[in-house]
């Protein structure tokens, strides 16, 4: 079992929750040629009638002209990262788990299959417990080879 793992450098700005808000950001983008690979909107709750919208990647100076245009700006939290590997039963509890036991908590999971891959985007508090997130994959990914290896697959 192996695991890719990366940074995903979020823009962000806040939306009002009505029909049409995300696509009028989302247009400027467009025009800006932007190819996003990861969008999340949510509601806020402690401002009724408001939002949030995430995008990313962000790349070049007309994709960043056309963010900075949606009145979008980069953010440093939360701290995102996209995980992609094969998929096996049971594979999101052992990773959640193994987090949970680190005593690291998430802002936000999201995970899908298609195939027989997985892809998902994690949403952690800091750097720190996104790198410790990292090292836990990485672990589970060697005892994986290990195992198979010892099985003589």
């Amino acid at each position: 079992m192996s695991f890719k793992w990366d940074r995903v450098h979020v823009w962000s700005c806040e939306i009002p929750d009505h029909p049409g808000s995300v696509a009028e950001k989302l247009a400027h983008l467009a025009q800006g040629d932007a190819n996003l690979e990861y969008i999340f909107t949510k509601r806020l709750p402690n401002k009724p009638g408001f939002g949030v919208l995430y995008v990313a990647p962000v790349t070049g100076a007309a994709q960043v002209r056309a963010a900075k245009a949606a009145e979008m700006h980069e953010v440093d939290s939360p701290v995102v990262r996209r995980i992609e590997g094969d998929n096996e039963a049971g594979l999101a509890h052992r990773v959640t788990q193994k987090w949970a036991l680190a005593g690291i908590s998430l802002q936000g999971l999201t995970m899908a299959v298609i195939g027989a891959r997985f892809i998902g985007y994690a949403a952690f508090d800091t750097v720190n417990d996104a790198n410790r997130a990292a090292q836990i994959l990485a672990d589970l990914g060697l005892a994986a080879a290990i195992e198979t290896k010892m099985n003589g697959n």
